[in-house]
């Protein structure tokens, strides 16, 4: 697949803050691409410099074959954005609220009120286009910051933690939308999350600390390298999981003990058929992958 965004030898200070240092990365075209990072690891600071919205120290960043210095009217019209903090009006209505961005993308009439409509359709807010923004609740005013971004059909939606605060339902509903919008039009999907079930389903991962990349990767790969995979036994005394001769800790309801591979588990079983009467295998974690990698814990919030 082609690269529709390309990054090289970014960097940004703050006075004598690096926020991003020398940092160099490609998402390839209709990707879930997921950057991950603690607060202030730089991963806003990078979506800021894409979107062009700040200005970088040094490097060159590419958005679907436009350079953001010579072309950034070219490389933003291929984004469409949705930020950590809504940028839309409470005091207007849904309606008002897309027609005024609408008109600032050039869209204005019957082509501007189909778009409205499909997207109400899309994000299930057809009830809400005479409401006032700043009546809706966090999840309502989320589905229309994502319409928002999505009115001229860009080729990139970057989502910088989008379901932060969001109850399960909408927080299903917004994936179900994003999984559409890649599969029928291959859009590319820029996410920064602290979901660490959201990165699992990514393409490709990169972990930012302290302005650098700490780790990069499918999430397979990453947990291959960064975590252990482990199998939970259930109904078994501990005097049977020594037998199996790793390391091991108790659960509920059971014992976990860890082992460096799948193969390594297929042999315990061989051996020791007795005690695996009720188990279950799984791989490490996205969260395990991301201590091990920064040794430090992914938790939301406002990041620079």
């Amino acid at each position: 697949m082609e690269n529709i965004i390309e990054i090289y030898n970014l960097s940004k200070s703050f006075k004598d803050i690096k926020a991003v240092n020398d940092l160099g990365f490609k998402v390839k075209k209709g990707e879930l691409f997921a950057f991950l990072g603690v607060n202030g690891a730089g991963k806003s600071t990078t979506i800021n410099i894409i979107c062009g919205d700040l200005k970088k120290d040094s490097g060159r960043v590419i958005v679907d074959g436009h350079d953001l210095d010579s072309d950034p009217d070219g490389a933003k019209s291929k984004l469409g954005v949705v930020f950590q903090g809504s940028v839309l009006d409470k005091a207007l209505t849904v309606r008002d609220n897309l027609e005024s961005r609408g008109a600032l993308y050039g869209l204005y009439g019957s082509a501007l009120r189909e778009r409205i409509a499909e997207l109400a359709e899309l994000l299930e807010f057809e009830d809400l286009l005479g409401r006032t923004l700043g009546k809706l609740s966090g999840g309502q005013r989320r589905r229309i910051d994502i319409a928002r971004a999505l009115l001229h059909k860009p080729e990139i939606l970057i989502l910088d933690e989008p379901t932060t605060g969001l109850d399960p339902q909408t927080r299903k509903l917004l994936w179900q939308v994003i999984e559409t919008l890649r599969r029928e039009n291959g859009m590319t999907v820029f996410l920064t999350t602290h979901y660490m079930e959201e990165a699992a389903e990514a393409d490709y991962v990169v972990i930012l600390d302290a302005g650098i990349i700490a780790g990069e990767g499918t999430p397979l790969e990453l947990k291959n390298k960064y975590t252990e995979d482990y199998i939970t036994l259930y109904g078994v005394c501990e005097d049977d999981i020594k037998k199996l001769g790793g390391r091991y800790e108790a659960v509920k309801d059971g014992f976990r003990v860890y082992v460096k591979n799948t193969r390594e588990a297929t042999e315990m079983i061989i051996s020791h058929p007795e005690v695996f009467s009720d188990y279950e295998i799984a791989k490490g974690k996205m969260d395990d992958v991301f201590l091990a990698v920064t040794g430090k814990k992914l938790e939301g919030g406002a990041d620079k």
